[in-house]
């Protein structure tokens, strides 16, 4: 009979968005893993394959996962502005938080490997379409409500939605101050009102 793992996969998978996160894809060792994951080796080999299926494991497991919450968010009935006021809050709030932040900033080791690996390239596209169109979704529900201009090319606004997340990380990787977070933010949102 074989042994059940001792270990539970998705608190490996967080582990693992914190070590990536830290260190970077490249700059994460072997050691860096095992010490920072708390299994041993043959399990890591077992459960999760190579460094780089790893990396691609928990990368997925990231997205999907704030993804989701995204969608959700966007999928309620409340004023436009309100809801994706609140996603980017969620943002800021994650990236201040020493704990949290580090699982974010595995995004910033992903976004640099688009380039150069097809799959990571794959998994950042699947999430492009499914977030551009949450978004576009809840734009044209808002305009149809008059919370929004008639004028406004909502394709465009949904895609600047979309990659304005991920400029979030990519500025706290930047600066440490929480008001650089907040007046990015603002601006993003001023976008609703003036685009």
């Amino acid at each position: 009979m074989a042994r059940s793992k001792e270990f539970d996969t998705t608190e490996v998978l967080h582990k693992a968005m914190k070590v990536f996160g830290h260190y970077g894809y490249e700059g994460t060792s072997l050691q860096n893993l095992l010490d920072g994951l708390g299994i041993a080796r043959q399990s890591l080999y077992d459960t999760y394959g190579t460094k780089r299926d790893l990396f691609i494991k928990a990368v997925k497991h990231y997205v999907e996962e704030k993804s989701s919450t995204v969608v959700a968010y966007l999928n309620r009935e409340e004023p436009v502005k309100k809801v994706i006021g609140e996603i980017f809050q969620t943002i800021i709030s994650a990236l201040q938080d020493e704990e949290r932040r580090e699982e974010c900033l595995i995004l910033y080791s992903a976004i640099d490997q688009v380039p150069h690996d097809p799959d990571i390239a794959a998994l950042f596209e699947r999430d492009r379409k499914l977030l551009e169109t949450a978004f576009y979704e809840a734009l044209v529900r808002a305009q149809g409500r008059g919370e929004i201009g008639q004028n406004k090319d909502l394709h465009a606004l949904a895609q600047y939605l979309y990659y304005a997340r991920y400029g979030l990380t990519q500025t706290a990787k930047l600066s440490n101050d929480p008001k650089v977070l907040e007046d990015v933010s603002a601006v993003v949102l001023s976008t609703l009102d003036h685009y």
